[in-house]
């Protein structure tokens, strides 16, 4: 007998397909950079409005820039696409530039976490993850960066505690 989750199993809310409309552009002065992937399950199937958070620093390092909010949210197409719109995040506190990810989904048991670094770089983070590489994004123009995210499998991302 197979058992099946119930709504009271999983994490909620369940998200409209309009809850992260028009929130995936973050781009202000800076070096504007688009930042794509797709998320996928362990055997290579696509998730469908699984709902991605990023939060990042500004060009020059700082999370207090008034100008720039450095927060945006995006969810996969039925082909488990996202696409971001940002500028190119800075170096601070002893930290290589990166973006941080949340993901959010109605079948998840918690809300998953991880990084997604620009290149292999001397950070405290990538230092101690054996997976490293899969936090580094694939950069496929100067401006553009892909990176894929899996769920489980022996190729999964490296997904962090609260």
């Amino acid at each position: 007998m197979k058992l099946i989750p119930t709504g009271e199993m999983t994490l909620g809310p369940f998200f409209p397909r309009e809850f992260a409309q028009g929130a995936n552009v973050l781009a202000a002065h800076g070096d504007v950079i688009e930042i794509t992937g797709r998320v996928t399950q362990a055997d290579g199937r696509a998730l469908d409005n699984l709902v991605l958070e990023i939060w990042q620093a500004d060009g020059q390092g700082r999370h207090d820039n008034p100008d720039f909010f450095g927060w945006g949210r995006a969810a996969t197409d039925a082909s488990g696409v996202y696409r971001f719109r940002t500028i190119k995040p800075g170096a601070f506190q002893g930290r290589a530039p990166h973006v941080n990810f949340l993901l959010l989904y109605s079948g998840l048991m918690r809300q998953l976490q991880t990084v997604m670094f620009f290149e292999a770089s001397d950070d405290p983070v990538l230092a101690c993850v054996d997976a490293r590489h899969r936090l580094i994004a694939r950069r496929e123009s100067p401006r553009r960066f892909r990176f894929d995210i899996r769920l489980r499998g022996a190729d999964e991302t490296p997904f962090f505690d609260d």
